[in-house]
């Protein structure tokens, strides 16, 4: 098992800095970035689920200097300001690591999290105008899509 930290969003940027820069870390390598959604759509299966709704962002970091790894976790809520279809904001770390980048705006195509600060947060997978994201737990995928219907 790697070890492995939990950060608060309003101290990710500084935290993720530290650990690139500190010579005796040097987290040289952001390996991916991961969104889990911790949601269970079923009313009788969620009172017995032991959590409450929320994002979890994981980031797998590595030192390829000096041999060692790390993982990252960041908790955030399912919606902003707990209204359903608004994005949760995260600080964005491409600018600690360029392979951020990409990782980034999978998350947000794929999970719904916005980065706030990344260069050019857009689609990277789903077509620019998809509506939702399909790896949340209520996501409802569209019977119909530009006139090709599915399922």
């Amino acid at each position: 098992m790697r070890p492995g930290i939990e950060v608060r969003p309003d101290g990710l940027v500084e935290v993720c800095q530290y650990l690139k820069q500190e010579p005796d870390l040097k987290f040289e390598l952001l390996n991916c970035i991961t969104a889990v959604d911790y949601f269970e759509p079923d009313p009788k299966k969620a009172a017995k689920a032991g959590f409450e709704p929320h994002l979890e962002l994981v980031y797998h970091l590595s030192s390829v200097t000096k041999k060692h790894s790390l993982v990252l976790k960041v908790m955030l809520p399912r919606w902003k300001d707990d209204v359903p279809g608004q994005l949760p904001e995260v600080p964005s770390v491409s600018g600690v690591w360029r392979t951020a980048d990409w990782h980034e705006r999978e998350v947000y195509d794929l999970s719904g999290v916005w980065f706030v600060g990344h260069p050019h947060l857009r689609r990277i997978l789903c077509p620019e105008d998809w509506e939702g994201h399909p790896l949340r737990k209520d996501y409802e995928l569209p019977l119909e899509y530009h006139g090709i219907r599915g399922r």
